[in-house]
């Protein structure tokens, strides 16, 4: 099944309609290679749906994430989005801040706490890691 077919089922079984610009809109995020932000994905809709709203593109994205299809981040102070990774098991990510290509890693610091804590019960973390990929940096 494909990861579209699969978001699309995931929709359905949340009482969400398919429709064409939820479907262009996974099709966008799939494609890419890193987070993007809800105007990036406004502007890649704007040929194929020209009035489409900026409310409409945030509603949908957060309906995404919430339905754990997408992912979501803050990068330089706004929210933003990737296809869910597939990336077997545990792992975190490297995340360039200027073209948003994200990398999975599967290192985890959270072993050193679960030793600082003991009695503590850690119930979810997020490690992000933030910098330039390879191809930024030599543009710098």
């Amino acid at each position: 099944m494909t990861p579209i077919k699969e978001a699309i089922d995931t929709m359905k079984q949340n009482g969400l309609k398919e429709t064409d610009k939820r479907r262009e809109m996974l099709s966008i995020l799939l494609e890419q290679e890193g987070y993007l932000s809800a105007k990036e994905v406004q502007e890649k809709l704007q040929t194929k749906f020209p009035s489409i709203s900026q409310d409409t593109i945030y509603r949908n994205l957060n309906l995404f994430s919430d339905l754990g299809i997408v992912e979501s981040t803050e990068l330089n102070g706004e929210k933003h989005y990737q296809f869910s990774c597939k990336h077997q098991g545990h792992h975190h990510h490297f995340i360039c801040s200027n073209c948003g290509k994200t990398i999975p890693f599967d290192m985890c610091p959270m072993d050193f706490f679960k030793d600082q804590l003991p009695g503590y019960s850690i119930l979810s973390h997020r490690f992000e890691l933030f910098g330039l990929c390879d191809e930024c940096s030599e543009k710098e």
